[in-house]
């Protein structure tokens, strides 16, 4: 559609939608809320709001289902996204702008608002043609998906609203891609932060002190960097970064002026385990090379999750087959993967529920988190589409 024509009323709420800027550090959602109790209303559903946290809200809205004792099906999508660099931006990234081609620029227009309103969009399609569907369908905006989800969706699951809700199926985010095969994820790596911490003798910088803290901490980096670069050979051998062990140095610390040999420093690491990785053996290696460095050389644990039991994409699992076969009629292209990152369905596989990421975004360059994300009006229309007919399939008993 040429942003000369008249625009499509579900473009100008997505569009609305992008430009309440739920953005980190410190979201306000309270516009955000407003909002989508509008949309819930004027497509007729009703609206709950639970708040985990002051401040912290779960929006759900719900499609009833003509049989409510089935499972229902939850279709979850988060309202918060990352903060910007305004000033690599071609346009304010608050805005929405859509040029000439129809692209839409601003954050969140891949990760993820534009599925939550997919979502919404379909379902009012739904409602508008009179179709009734089997099973309820729950339609969830999560705080905080973006810094881990501990007040969003790790503490929804664990509640009464939760429970009562009989959740049998989640479909969640996935990622855009460059030509029409799309990512669909069905499990994640188990993420491990941790430092290396280093300490040993200070003094002048004119002299050359035994047992520094850099040279102790040296020999542990590189030994954990060298292990980086076997796992980085992978993917050139055909592997998938979903596939391996991704390990990066993401902080160094330590010194207080150039002639002053520090006593302590410290080195970040981000670990994304490989499914099937056992943590303890790798936390056990990288403690041996603590004690090959010398005295004072530790590893210090800081965040770890719960690995999870990837979802079954075979005849063992009932709703994989009806979304596959909606795919199929379709004509769409899957590439199922372990997912590079984690959201917030981790924690739905943790209690045991299927669930898949997918975001149908074909011939997109990937920007999630990036500069100048955008997504092009058409293949956001052609998304709710595809959604439409999932809902469909998915909540038909």
């Amino acid at each position: 559609m040429s942003s000369k024509n008249k625009e499509d009323e579900a473009v100008s709420i997505f569009r609305k939608y992008l430009q309440i800027p739920t953005v980190h550090p410190n979201v306000d959602y309270s516009e955000c809320v407003k909002f989508l109790q509008f949309q819930a209303e004027s497509i007729g559903l009703p609206f709950k709001i639970y708040y985990m946290a002051p401040k912290k809200p779960v929006v759900i809205i719900t499609f009833q289902g003509e049989k409510p004792e089935l499972q229902s099906v939850l279709l979850t999508s988060h309202m918060d996204v990352v903060p910007v660099y305004r000033e690599k931006w071609t346009y304010d990234p608050f805005l929405a702008y859509k040029d000439e081609q129809g692209n839409i620029y601003a954050r969140g227009t891949q990760d993820m608002k534009c599925v939550g309103i997919q979502y919404l969009e379909a379902i009012r399609r739904l409602k508008n043609n009179n179709l009734t569907l089997d099973r309820t369908i729950h339609v969830s905006f999560m705080p905080d998906e973006e810094i881990g989800g501990i007040l969003g969706m790790a503490h929804f699951v664990k509640t009464n609203e939760f429970r009562s809700m009989n959740i049998g199926f989640t479909l969640d985010e996935g990622s855009a891609s460059i030509d029409d095969v799309i990512p669909l994820y069905y499990g994640e790596r188990t993420i491990w932060q941790f430092f290396i911490r280093s300490s040993g003798n200070s003094g002048h910088a004119s002299l050359l002190h035994d047992n520094t803290a850099a040279e102790k901490l040296l020999f542990v980096v590189n030994k954990i960097l060298n292990w980086r670069t076997e796992e980085k050979l992978k993917l050139s051998q055909g592997m998938d970064v979903g596939d391996i062990t991704s390990v990066n140095m993401t902080m160094l610390d330590g010194g207080c002026q150039l002639n002053v040999v520090p006593s302590e420093f410290s080195a970040g690491f981000d670990v994304r385990l490989a499914i099937g990785t056992d943590r303890r053996a790798i936390e056990d290696m990288i403690t041996g090379w603590c004690h090959e460095a010398g005295e004072g050389v530790r590893l210090e644990n800081f965040k770890t999750n719960e690995p999870t039991i990837p979802t079954k994409l075979d005849d063992s699992n009932p709703w994989w087959l009806k979304f596959k076969n909606e795919c199929d009629k379709m004509k769409l292209k899957l590439k199922p993967s372990i997912c590079y990152g984690a959201g917030d369905s981790r924690y739905i596989r943790l209690i045991g529920i299927p669930a898949i990421g997918f975001s149908p975004m074909m011939y997109t360059p990937v920007l999630l988190h990036d500069h100048d994300e955008y997504l092009n009006e058409n293949t956001f229309l052609n998304g709710i589409s595809i959604y439409y007919n999932i809902i469909k399939g998915l909540a038909t008993a």
